[in-house]
């Protein structure tokens, strides 16, 4: 099976920062792995924020983090 990951979706999950709460204003990647654990014992929330907060949660599982600080870096907003 290949993979192959939107180019787009990835540069905007880099980008994208915490609409609410404690976190207000950092970056999702940014985000305690525990906050994100939470979440997904809760429940994520629905629309894109609970997507990308999903996807957020699989890289820090996996890590993966050094993809999204070098998409920070190479594709600035």
């Amino acid at each position: 099976m290949e993979i192959n990951p939107d180019k787009q979706k990835l540069i905007e999950l880099a980008h994208y920062r915490m609409p609410f709460g404690k976190y207000k204003g950092r970056c999702l990647i940014d985000l305690p792995e525990p906050y994100l654990i939470w979440f997904q014992q809760k429940g994520f929330p629905d629309g894109k924020l609970g997507d990308l907060l999903k996807s957020t949660l699989e890289i820090r599982i996996n890590g993966l983090e050094s993809i999204i600080r070098k998409i920070q870096k190479h594709f600035p907003r």
